[in-house]
């Protein structure tokens, strides 16, 4: 039987900092299989660390992790990076960043994005089954904190409008189906 896994050269994010307005309730805490949705996606990024989980100070308590809020409040997911990649200890450079409503996502997956890191790389996405890079399930490189910053600063907070002005490199679906076949299940409304 294989031992623990070693842990990954990453620190991890979760931004979990929105106000789920669309979700009508807050998302975090939505369980999935009986398990709140914060806590699916922090078991995925168990292998990294440190572990900071992006949100106002109080609103969670996840053994593990550090509380980070945003630096901007209220500008969604871009900014939450923004305050990922700030928070960085020295001599961290990767950051595995996650939206809290993933909850299908894997150790596994984490670990294949890691295995594609390579050189000159700013961000490295799975794509979907039809070629659309998944940028809240990324690893993002501490030299994209100036492009977040331009982006925060002329407000374009799309995040696929990130991935445009960073070097990427790609994971294909085939890779990220077989690490994690659900990965990309998005759970912005809760199921009806």
């Amino acid at each position: 039987m294989p031992g623990p896994r070693p842990p990954l050269p990453l620190a991890a994010a979760i931004t979990a900092g929105g106000q789920s307005r669309r979700f009508g309730q807050d998302k975090a805490l939505y369980r999935v299989d009986g398990v709140p949705m914060l806590e699916r996606v922090a078991a995925s990024l168990q292998a990294c660390a440190p572990r900071l989980l992006i949100a106002p100070p109080g609103r969670y308590d996840l053994p593990g992790w550090t509380v980070t809020p945003d630096l901007r409040p209220g500008l969604g997911p871009l900014a939450g990076l923004e305050a990922a990649l700030t928070a960085l200890p020295q001599g961290a450079e990767w950051v595995a960043y996650s939206a809290v409503d993933l909850p299908y996502l894997t150790a596994r997956y984490w670990a294949l994005l890691h295995a594609a890191v390579t050189p000159g790389a700013q961000a490295v996405v799975g794509r979907d089954g039809e070629g659309r890079g998944q940028p809240l399930a990324a690893l993002y490189h501490r030299s994209a904190l100036g492009a977040v910053q331009a982006h925060l600063d002329r407000q374009d907070l799309r995040m696929r409008s990130l991935l445009d002005a960073l070097q990427v490199q790609a994971v294909m679906w085939p890779q990220v189906r077989d690490a994690a076949p659900l990965a990309f299940t998005n759970l912005n409304r809760p199921p009806a």
